[in-house]
């Protein structure tokens, strides 16, 4: 029996390397509408920009964060883990207290549950639950950890009477915690009327050093500033309820 070609073996490896990167993208990229509305910016008629932040309570870092906020007068939107609320309460009661917005972002952000509980209604319910028992308000707008949206997500979202949303990822390297002046100058360079910005004061549900990401905070909010930015939530920006 002959063999395949080489040449054929690694053309089928590339294909099927493309199809799952492009079944990724469907589920996983910020602006990808395949399984169903998924938004991630606003109107684009004024230059307003959400800036939004991800995977806290998270300390100091939170914390810090808030001063920052505070002293800009600039309105944040903050997408917390329930678990993490858990353990930093007066945090999560604190962003409510200075007019932020809470956003639930899961109970535990672990990929894992993805495959154990397909329908998410753990984790979307979850985390609700606790941010309500924690801040006294039940939050509305949902962003899934990852940014995973597969139809059973977003059935789930919609089943819990949430509204999903997504964004743009203010620096790609924010992971590994590169200078603050290397974060404000991408998430600045991503940033066009109507953004819905990500940035992360946590990681995951296990905490973690975000210095560079606070300290960008402040330059960002200057250099946008100067380019004639204003500063909203996204639940106003999206014409969306913040909280039930």
């Amino acid at each position: 029996m002959s063999r395949p070609h080489p040449a054929l073996g690694a053309a089928s490896a590339l294909a099927s390397m493309a199809g799952l990167a492009a079944l990724y993208r469907a589920g996983f990229g910020s602006a990808s509408q395949v399984f169903g509305p998924f938004p991630h910016r606003g109107p684009d008629h004024e230059p307003v920009v959400a800036l939004t932040f991800d995977d806290g309570p998270n300390e100091p870092w939170t914390s810090r964060l808030l001063d920052t906020l505070g002293e800009r007068e600039v309105p944040g939107t903050f997408f917390q883990v329930g678990r993490c609320a858990e353990r930093h309460p007066d945090v999560t009661r604190r962003v409510v207290a200075e007019g932020h917005v809470l956003g639930n972002h899961s109970l535990s952000h672990a990929f894992g549950r993805y495959l154990t509980e397909p329908r998410q209604d753990a984790e979307i319910l979850g985390g609700q639950r606790v941010l309500r028992e924690v801040a006294g308000v039940t939050p509305l707008l949902y962003r899934p950890p990852w940014l995973c949206h597969w139809p059973w997500v977003l059935r789930g979202i919609a089943r819990s009477g949430s509204s999903v949303v997504s964004g743009t990822f203010g620096s790609l390297l924010e992971v590994a915690q590169p200078a603050p002046a290397r974060i404000a100058a991408a998430a600045a360079g991503r940033t066009v009327p109507g953004s819905v910005l990500i940035l992360h004061d946590g990681r995951e549900a296990r905490g973690g050093d975000r210095a560079s990401s606070v300290a960008a905070v402040g330059p960002l909010v200057d250099r946008l500033r100067a380019r004639g930015y204003r500063f909203t939530t996204v639940d106003r920006l999206l014409g969306l309820p913040a909280y039930g």
